[in-house]
Parts: structure tokens; sequence; C-alpha cells
């Protein structure tokens, strides 16, 4: 039964997701974060539904144990492709993704025009999934959205690749010369991986276009639902007298894949070092029985 002390457990197909936990830890200090980076099975964004609800699923059920009080989808693809199934699998959940959070503050950024020009960048699957067009017309019906495909960022991300690179460059430039050709008003960052390379695309933008970053967008609105369900860590009546709940908060990071990497360079998306991850062999989390009970990670 989860609790204003359980976890808030955060879920991507690699390190992306750590820009989510950055975030809610300039947020929500004092809660504890479990993040499951699902290295071996990456990239999402080329996969097809089915597969990367499969995928989801394990990893939620493998972390069903911890009781979290809010599990975080942090990657746009499985958003996009698998929220409203994981959602009825685990209706005692509750489950938020990035897209949703990402098109509201789109639609802030646009002020009070009422056809803005909304380009979004993200995986090959979550611009086939048309849930961004979807979250922003749902709040601007006249908004013109231009949605780009950019499968070759998060490689580049994930293979530690900086905005020095001039590979890392020309693929923004590339990726961003259409966007600016159709005088986008805003850009969604549709992908937790590219808030690594913002600075770099504002550069490319100009301050006249904001980016919004879906990382932080996520962020707020989780702060927002835990507030609202009375579940944040050191507001509650219990916690309050729970000296422990004044402490910063705990990350404990779990990897399907190569841990000495994640752990090398996740300080890249949250700006501090990590302990060791977790290892979980991805033949673990294909064994489990639904709702049966979770092997036991592999120490890495």
């Amino acid at each position: 039964m989860a609790s204003y002390s359980s976890p808030i457990v955060v879920l991507d197909s690699g390190l992306g997701g750590l820009t989510v936990v950055r975030e809610l830890q300039t947020a929500l200090p004092v809660e504890d974060i479990a993040y499951f980076g699902d290295t071996a099975r990456l990239p999402y964004g080329s996969k097809t539904a089915a597969t990367v609800t499969r995928f989801v699923d394990q990893i939620i059920t493998f972390l069903l144990p911890l009781q979290p009080k809010h599990v975080v989808i942090a990657c746009n693809t499985a958003t996009a492709l698998a929220l409203p199934a994981l959602r009825a699998r685990f209706p005692m959940l509750p489950i938020s993704g990035v897209i949703e959070p990402g098109a509201k503050a789109a639609i802030v950024a646009a002020g009070a025009k009422q056809c803005p020009a909304i380009g979004v960048i993200a995986t090959d699957a979550t611009v086939r999934s048309k849930a961004y067009d979807r979250a922003i017309h749902r709040r601007r019906s006249l908004a013109t959205v231009w949605q780009l495909p950019t499968p070759i960022l998060v490689p580049l991300i994930e293979d530690g690749r900086t905005t020095s690179d001039p590979l890392v460059k020309l693929a923004l430039q590339q990726y961003l010369a259409p966007l600016v050709k159709h005088g986008i008003d805003v850009l969604v960052l549709g992908c937790t991986h590219y808030p690594v390379y913002r600075e770099l695309i504002e550069q490319m933008l100009g301050a006249s276009v904001p980016v919004i970053d879906s990382a932080r967008q996520c962020a707020h609105d989780v702060a927002s639902r835990l507030r609202n369900a009375g579940m944040l860590r050191g507001t509650s009546p219990a916690s309050v007298a729970d000296d422990s709940s004044a402490q910063r908060g705990s990350l404990r990071c779990y990897v399907t894949d190569d841990p000495q990497r994640f752990q090398r360079l996740a300080p890249r998306f949250l700006g501090v070092d990590i302990d060791a991850p977790v290892w979980v062999s991805p033949d673990e989390l294909y064994a489990q029985r639904p709702n049966g009970p979770v092997p036991l990670s592999v120490p890495a």
C-alpha cells in the first residue's frame, strides 16, 4: 500500500528520463525516486505499440514491490503508445506521462495566438502516434502542428556526444531547418533525451521561439498531482512528525544493460554523480508472471 513516504517511480528506455528525475529533484527535493532505464532494449522510438506496452508493463510489474505512490512514464514514445493500456492494466497505480504537460505548456507559450504554428521534434513512433497533435488541438483547435521525426538524436545522446560535436550540430541544423522555414512560434522537445541539447537548439532557433522542455513540464505535473492527492512527503501530518522527511530524497537506478556505462553518463543528464545502478536481466522481466512475485535483481 503506497504512502506519502513511498517512492516515485520514473522509467524510460535509457538515460533520457533522467532529465525528468533532475526536474523532480528540483521541484520535490525530499522525495525518494526509483529510476528504471531499459538500456538493453532501447530505442523504443522504432518499435510497435504492442512491444513498447509489453516492455513497460514488465518494468512496472518488476517495481510493484516498491509500492510506488506515482509512476512516471518519462518517455514520449511510451506515453504516446502505451499510457491508456498501462492505466487499464494497473488501475491501482497513479500513472502519468510527458505529452499532456508538454502540449499544455506549448499553448501557454503561444500566448493569445488563435492559430499558432507549433513544432514538435520526437521519435518516429511518437510522431506516427499523432499524440502531440491531438493534445495540442484539444487546447487550441486552430493551431498548426508541424511534427518532425528526429531519429538520430537519441542514439547521439546515448552515445555521449555533446553539443560541440560537429555531427550533433549538423543533425540539429538539418532537423530544425524545415521548422524554421514553416515559421514556428513554439518548439516542443518531444523526447526526454532532447533537453541535453536544449541550449544549442535555442541558439539555432533564436530568442523569439520558446523551446518547451517536456521533462520539466512533466515534473511540475507530477508535483501538482501528488500535492492534490495529499501524497507529498513532508506535507502530511504524519510526515511532519518524521524528521527523516526533511532530508534530501534518495535515488536508486535500475538498468537492463551496461550499468557502468549508465553510471558514467548519468551525470550529464542529472548534473551529479549517482551510485552504481542495479542490473536487472531482461530475462527476469520476460519470465515474470502477471501479478506474481518479482525476481531478485542482480547487483552491478
